[in-house]
């Protein structure tokens, strides 16, 4: 969920300047310009199909996909438009320059009905919404949203994510519930090492630190050279992220203090606040740093991508890689390869800090936002939404825009068939997912893939990937669960916000990023030098970055 809440100010101010020139008539409400009833065909009442009795085209400008071949001849398409009666119109903005494209439409006012799969900003959303470009979906949701609002229904706090401030929603989302997902801040291990040397899964943090000098000094992998690399992990080389889950503080700070996620906020009592200015943040830099001093962590932890972490863990001629950070076992070597390495990591527990504290890093709001857009221009809005509210629709329509055609690529299950999760399955895949193929919509738009439905997929020995993540999420990081109320939600920034907030984001995360390594590598002295850190994060407005974090957060999601 990683996303809606960091805004890149040219990306704002970009899209302040096509929208500002382009409001338009209509009004903000809903659309209520020109007459154009005569020109759309009537709906049918919510729930029944086809959704219209006339043939109605609607036309959908959608960001590419590298993974479907022709969205106009893709075999979800067809199936959709035969059960609705609604043909789709597709302009497809090429992926690498779709944020161009995007802003070109804008800026010409010449809107496509409908605007899928760019996950359009927050605060795009609301400037665009307050100007009349964006349709508000509130009444349409209200009257014709069957499927949203079972999904409304069984998560309440779906529909808080995606209300503007305003009380407006002015999108819908794609939702996600990846149960491992939500646990994604991970250390994994090398089995077959503590086996050897007779350790037991660390516990705390004591006991990883003597794991990782075993690992060090007992030569595990029995080749009588002191190559083994006891720590490793990697700066997540995506612009978008200063931080990863390969980062070395991503999981082992989570025994001293809050670290979550990229931005590392999190609430404390309602108050967003950040861990690296705080007491235990200093003590788990220098539990880092005497892992560092002592050989235990690469290095190259500090500056290498993800490719070269996942050469340490490939490493040819034997496994030089005792542990490192990541997602999955895929952050550090090939999933899948036939050496079957990638089957020999493990996942440590959340461990036990010096002070006990304890915490897996939870991410519960899998709500990628702005994933399909009713504009003014939309000549049968009902339609246009009766059309994404169908994409809500699990299981039956969710299997097919994900997998493709039932009994082809997919089938439903089987009695005595069990899911990932252990329980009853609900459908089984017949063919590899992935790749260019023609067959689905390659997870474009706005659907809703709930846990049931995940974990429901036949479990395929072959393929064993998401039954272990499965079970090492629910073995070991759910019951260390970082509690609900601290975890920081994606916010709903103004443009002025939005603009303010980008520099001071970067001048302040750089700026842990970078004293992060040289504390941890001895370049600069924790104890001498920790004040000045803090008094420059305090320099760089800290306070204020807070300040607009917090004055998001209330405009949604403080009580009345």
């Amino acid at each position: 969920m990683k996303k809606t809440t960091g805004i890149l100010l040219s990306s704002v101010l970009g899209t302040v300047m096509v929208l500002s020139g382009c409001s338009g008539n209509q009004e903000a409400s809903g659309g209520k310009g020109e007459d154009t009833s005569k020109a759309k065909a009537a709906v049918s009442p919510p729930g029944q199909f086809p959704i219209t009795t006339e043939k109605t085209t609607i036309k959908v400008l959608v960001k590419g996909s590298a993974s479907v071949e022709d969205f106009a001849t893709n075999e979800f398409t067809k199936w959709l438009e035969q059960k609705t009666n609604i043909h789709i119109d597709w302009e497809v903005a090429p992926e690498k320059s779709a944020t161009e494209k995007l802003n070109l439409v804008l800026s010409s006012g010449d809107y496509p009905d409908v605007i899928m799969g760019f996950g359009v900003s927050p605060t795009q959303m609301m400037i665009g919404g307050s100007q009349g470009a964006f349709l508000p979906l509130n009444d349409l949701i209200d009257k014709y949203g069957v499927e949203i609002q079972k999904v409304f229904k069984d998560n309440p706090f779906y529909k808080d994510l995606i209300t503007a401030p305003d009380g407006k929603i002015y999108a819908l989302p794609q939702i996600n519930e990846c149960y491992h997902c939500m646990y994604q801040q991970r250390m994994w291990i090398h089995k077959p090492w503590l086996d050897k040397l007779g350790l037991k899964m660390p516990t705390t943090t004591d006991e990883f630190y003597e794991v990782l000098k075993a690992f060090k000094t007992k030569d595990p992998n029995g080749n009588g050279k002191a190559d083994e690399i006891p720590l490793s992990g990697s700066i997540q080389a995506a612009s978008s992220h200063l931080f990863s889950t390969q980062m070395i503080d991503s999981f082992i700070m989570n025994a001293f203090i809050y670290d979550h996620g990229d931005k590392k906020l999190y609430l404390d009592n309602g108050k967003v606040t950040v861990p690296y200015n705080k007491p235990e943040w200093k003590e788990g830099l220098k539990y880092l740093r005497k892992l560092y001093a002592e050989g235990l962590i690469d290095p190259q932890a500090l500056t290498q991508d993800n490719n070269q972490l996942k050469q340490l863990g490939e490493n040819p001629d034997t496994v030089i890689l005792g542990a490192s950070s990541g997602h999955n076992m895929g952050s550090l070597t090939t999933l899948g390869a036939k050496s079957g390495r990638w089957l020999t990591y493990v996942a440590v527990p959340p461990l036990k800090g010096p002070n006990g504290f304890q915490n897996a890093a939870y991410h519960p709001y899998v709500v990628a936002n702005g994933q399909y857009i009713i504009t003014k221009n939309a000549k049968n809005p009902e339609a246009a939404f009766r059309l994404a509210d169908f994409l809500f629709n699990s299981p039956d329509t969710t299997i097919r825009w994900y997998a493709g055609r039932e009994g082809t690529e997919w089938r439903y299950a089987e009695k005595g068939e069990i899911g990932i999760n252990g329980k009853p399955a609900i459908w089984k895949q017949l063919t590899p997912w992935g790749g260019v193929q023609n067959v689905n919509w390659g997870q474009t738009g706005p659907n809703y893939r709930s846990n049931d439905f995940r974990l429901g997929e036949v479990a395929n020995p072959e393929q064993p990937l998401e039954v272990i993540l499965y079970n090492e999420t629910k073995q070991k990081m759910e019951p260390k669960q970082m509690p609900i109320e601290k975890v920081m939600p994606p916010v709903f920034f103004t443009a002025e916000q939005a603009s303010e907030l980008a520099d001071l984001e970067k001048t302040i995360l750089d700026h842990v990023k970078e004293m992060m390594a040289r504390f941890v590598t001895g370049d600069s002295d924790i104890d001498k030098n920790w004040d000045a850190y803090v008094k420059n994060l305090d320099n760089m407005n800290l306070k204020r970055y807070l300040e607009i974090y917090q004055k998001a957060y209330d405009a949604s999601f403080k009580k009345k």
